[in-house]
């Protein structure tokens, strides 16, 4: 079942709860509730908005939109409830658009430096994630990818994880997505690269047509098997079908992306994003039915067992 959430509090295209600690506490609740043990941060920050108040960050944005110390409220949550945190990197939105990879890992230095610093003693911080997605091969990532791990690593030896997408035809239309057999030379290529220095891969599963999503999660799970690396899957709560960014998914796409990712072989599943799209605290009341519809299901399997 669902054991992982990312927390998307600094999101590119979803709406802001504007929660604070009692609806993050009510939350973290339902989740442990639902049997997640694993809060994964999408990003620390995303262009000129952190969630906490980064020296570094102001150094770039002396105007840096922060409200709460929200990392650290979300250590102490999971803390708590015996969750595993991974801690989000820094995206700059541009620098690594425009082939500046080295001022992107610089910047992620110095702010990973000052995150190990602030909040480095905490129980609950189990992991990295590495916030920068890619679709297929791209050098100027793989950099950044490279010198950033390393120094992760150095900073504390926790398992780093990414979260790339597919180049699938949902994003991309017909002409511009690439098919099964080039998504696996592109890929294999990748995991060549990444090898030794990201310990977990978990592809977002939303971008290929559900009929050969099977197919997709196959070649994941036996490249990251290949390479030696945990593979994840990325169950998306959201719908990219409709016309509207984004509601909450309908329970019998989740459930069938769930079961393909099982079949597949894949070690954890986690998702994005709980709080939003499946929780019982979302703002979207589709959400809440689609937790009671998970929920079911989950103790259905759990009797069987």
């Amino acid at each position: 079942m669902i054991t992982g959430t990312f927390l998307d509090e600094i999101s590119h295209d979803i709406p802001d709860a504007n929660w604070g600690r009692d609806e993050w506490t009510r939350d973290f609740r339902a989740m442990a509730d639902t049997g997640i043990d694993t809060v994964i941060l999408i990003r620390a920050g995303y262009r000129d908005i952190a969630t906490f108040d980064s020296k570094v960050l102001r150094r770039e944005h002396p105007h840096l939109i922060v409200a709460d110390d929200q990392v650290g409220m979300f250590l102490d949550l999971a803390e708590r409830h015996g969750m595993t945190f991974y801690f989000g990197t820094y995206d700059s939105g541009r620098y690594w658009h425009s082939g500046q990879h080295d001022r992107e890992a610089d910047l992620n230095i110095a702010f990973t430096e000052e995150f190990i610093s602030r909040y480095g003693h905490c129980k609950a911080f189990g992991g990295w994630y590495i916030s920068h997605e890619i679709n297929s091969f791209d050098e100027g990532v793989m950099k950044v990818y490279e010198r950033l791990a390393g120094h992760l690593k150095s900073l504390r030896d926790l398992p780093i994880l990414i979260s790339p997408y597919i180049r699938g035809v949902k994003q991309f239309g017909a002409e511009q997505a690439i098919g099964l057999s080039e998504h696996e030379r592109e890929w294999r290529e990748v995991f060549a690269r990444i090898r030794g220095h990201v310990d977990i891969v978990a592809f977002q599963d939303g971008h290929v047509d559900y009929a050969v999503l099977p197919d997709y999660l196959a070649v994941n799970a036996a490249l990251a098997r290949e390479h030696g690396i945990a593979c994840w899957s990325n169950i998306e709560s959201f719908d990219r079908d409709m016309p509207i960014k984004f509601p909450p998914i309908g329970w019998r796409k989740m459930r069938y992306k769930m079961q393909a990712a099982m079949r597949a072989g894949v070690d954890k599943l986690i998702t994005f994003e709980f709080s939003h799209f499946m929780s019982p605290n979302s703002i979207y009341p589709a959400a809440h039915t689609l937790h009671r519809r998970y929920m079911e299901f989950k103790r259905a399997a759990d009797t069987a067992v």
